[in-house]
């Protein structure tokens, strides 16, 4: 039987645009010789999985997508959209898969959400022991129209880094993102946990450079990461990551505290 509780299954046009443009960057895409991606969890209707066929195929003209749902009437009413490259099954975090084949990246987003905390290290486990020895698990949330998300990308050893991207035009502060957090962080907001000193630091940043606004959103975001970078914050990547709204630090520097989470 598959492994989860059915979700909502809220879903929409270009919704996942930006963890897509994500994972159409990951190395392992590229050089993987028969890259199989995951959709774990795609709702209501077959549109997410689809655009993300759509966008890997630029890079990779190749690639598999398989559409996983734990609902069996959301798997057949997807099927009926299946195309070269794109099927759909059911399936929950245990990804079931052709033998002797794992993933290569595995989508997991705006699942666990309704989750507890206490089940999330589970659900990690499960679905990085479907990856292949580089493979990449994505796991986290956006709102409903694809502005604001955050993700932690995993390998199959365990968390590697925590992204934030948000849509610079019109924004106030960055940790509107909050709203947004992986349901392994969004308890964890609080005073004493590392995930609300990142997220601090982000805003004081972010208003500190809020002079070069006169020159686009872009580069205020750009000099905030130069900004985290220098004051210690182990960021990840540089400018071209930046440029799209962006910021990626290791797991440990926001990883949770061993104490309890706040209650939600």
């Amino acid at each position: 039987m598959p492994i989860g509780s059915v979700t909502r299954g809220t879903t929409g046009t270009n919704r996942l645009r930006r963890v897509d443009r994500w994972i159409a960057r990951r190395p392992v895409l590229r050089r993987t010789a028969h890259p199989l991606v995951v959709d774990l969890g795609y709702g209501a209707s077959a549109t997410t999985t689809l655009e993300l066929h759509q966008r890997l195929s630029r890079v990779r003209p190749d690639v598999e997508v398989l559409g996983l749902e734990i609902d069996p009437a959301r798997v057949e009413l997807a099927r009926r959209s299946e195309r070269p490259g794109v099927r759909f099954a059911l399936g929950g975090f245990e990804v079931p898969l052709p033998a002797g084949r794992r993933a290569t990246v595995i989508r997991a987003f705006n699942v666990l959400r309704q989750y507890d905390e206490s089940e999330v290290a589970e659900a990690w486990a499960l679905m990085r022991s479907r990856l292949e020895p580089d493979g990449v698990l994505v796991e986290g949330t956006c709102d409903e129209i694809g502005r604001v998300a955050s993700w932690v990308d995993l390998s199959p050893e365990g968390p590697a880094g925590f992204t934030v991207s948000l849509r610079l035009s019109e924004l106030e502060r960055p940790s509107i993102v909050a709203e947004r957090l992986p349901k392994a962080l969004i308890h964890r907001n609080v005073d004493g946990e590392p995930v609300h000193a990142f997220l601090a630091e982000l805003d004081r940043a972010w208003r500190v450079h809020a002079p070069l606004s006169v020159y686009g959103p872009s580069q205020r975001w750009i000099a905030t990461a130069e900004s985290m970078r220098d004051a210690g914050w182990p960021v990840l990547g540089g400018r071209s990551r930046w440029r799209l709204g962006e910021l990626t630090v290791a797991w440990d520097a926001v990883a949770p505290s061993p104490r309890p989470p706040a209650s939600p």
